[in-house]
């Protein structure tokens, strides 16, 4: 990290689960693809240089690069990182973003604990120079649209495949950072988690609301060893995971390596009616108010890892409405050291959250699909040379070791 700066950052969207086409069969979706990266890396790289970015949330697809165990494809890796370390762009390495190889098959399997911390040992080995990871992208999400909603991956729907899903997310997670420890002991990992709220429509769903507002919590909850509720705990024992599991998260606590990066969309917080079905409500908290819950419970440092909105609904506005959000925590003495505008370049399907291969180019990034600086895009880079000077700066990532 440079000593005392603040993270600006942004990312290249790398999501890769599975999903159902119409037709019966599977795909992969791979956003690197949709986006064009694998051909434009290089441009995508000048652009964040362009921009004035020091940090970029990047990773390359897990499910190429880990061919078995004990094997790689290291082919694309090697040309991208060694040119962002010829740039002099951090990166914070995602290496899991919404999906597992093949021969893994999804996040009920549980060789996933074996496997993944291999080759996020393997990676650390081949990239020493690398200090940010986020080894695995929002736990939190990624069980739940897998294993609750059964949207991607395995597609299943109910608490006993979300417990399983989870309890291996982070488990893996866990084992991911231990090894990563191993070749840099001065390692940091930034995890990129969901910020979610949930609000009861009247009286009659307080109950629930209250039970997927703890739950919410659960993918932080053990990654960081926080003593759960009775409740959790209940509820996680009726649902697949043994007292042996459960301890294991107290055992293996790397709390002081990591940085809480908390993500905050405009779909982020939802309404819970009586009869059990969840909606969106839209923004009535925020980043504020959300955060704020979230540092209270782990009190780590924290970095705004996601945030986006369309062009059309109003990007400029959103960035700056984040920003001053931020920028409010920082002086009622969060400790906020950075701030990420997701992603880079336009998104694609992302309107149905993956869940259709349409091809829809989503208005979302600081470039287009085609490489064009949107007007948020403008607006951030202008953010970026007013504030770096400006902002107070904090070493907290270097104090944390």
């Amino acid at each position: 990290m440079k000593s005392g700066s603040f993270m600006f950052a942004t990312g290249i969207e790398n999501s890769h689960p599975t999903i159902l086409l119409p037709n019966g069969t599977t795909k992969r979706v791979d956003e690197m693809e949709k986006t064009g990266h694998y051909r434009r890396w290089k441009e995508d790289f000048q652009l964040v240089k362009e921009m004035g970015i020091d940090y970029l949330r990047y990773g390359t697809p897990y499910y190429a690069n880990h061919l078995g165990p004990g094997r790689y494809d290291w082919s694309f890796t090697d040309d991208t990182f060694n040119e962002l370390k010829r740039l002099g762009i951090e990166p914070i390495v995602d290496l899991c973003h919404f999906g597992v190889p093949d021969w893994l098959g999804n996040f009920q399997n549980p060789e996933i604990t074996r496997y993944f911390p291999e080759y996020a040992e393997a990676f650390a080995r081949r990239y020493p120079w690398i200090r940010f990871y986020t080894p695995i992208n929002e736990m939190y999400v990624t069980a739940h649209f897998s294993a609750q909603l059964g949207w991607w991956n395995e597609r299943l729907q109910g608490d006993r495949y979300f417990v399983t899903a989870l309890k291996n997310i982070v488990k893996a997670n866990v084992l991911a950072m231990a090894a990563i420890l191993t070749v840099r002991p001065d390692a940091i990992f930034i995890q990129s988690e969901s910020s979610e709220y949930f609000h009861p429509v009247d009286p009659s769903a307080m109950e629930l609301a209250e039970h997927l507002n703890e739950r919410r919590f659960l993918s932080l909850d053990l990654n960081y060893g926080y003593n759960l509720s009775a409740w959790m705990y209940e509820y996680l024992m009726d649902n697949g995971m043994t007292r042996a599991e459960f301890h294991f998260f107290h055992e293996h606590n790397f709390k002081r390596y990591c940085v809480m990066g908390n993500d905050y969309y405009f779909t982020n917080e939802h309404l819970v009616h009586p009869d059990g079905r969840i909606t969106g409500s839209g923004e009535i908290f925020g980043y504020y108010v959300i955060t704020e819950q979230y540092y209270e419970r782990y009190k780590l440092p924290v970095m705004h890892t996601e945030t986006n909105i369309a062009e059309e609904a109003g990007s400029e506005q959103w960035l700056k409405k984040e920003w001053a959000n931020m920028i409010r925590l920082r002086e009622d003495g969060v400790p906020i050291i950075g701030f990420t505008w997701y992603s880079l370049i336009d998104q694609v399907d992302w309107d149905t959250f993956l869940r259709e291969d349409n091809g829809h180019v989503v208005s979302l990034g600081l470039y287009d699909i085609n490489r064009k600086i949107r007007v948020v895009g403008m607006a951030y880079q202008q953010l970026i040379k007013q504030w770096r000077e400006i902002l107070p700066t904090e070493s907290i990532c270097l104090q944390l070791i």
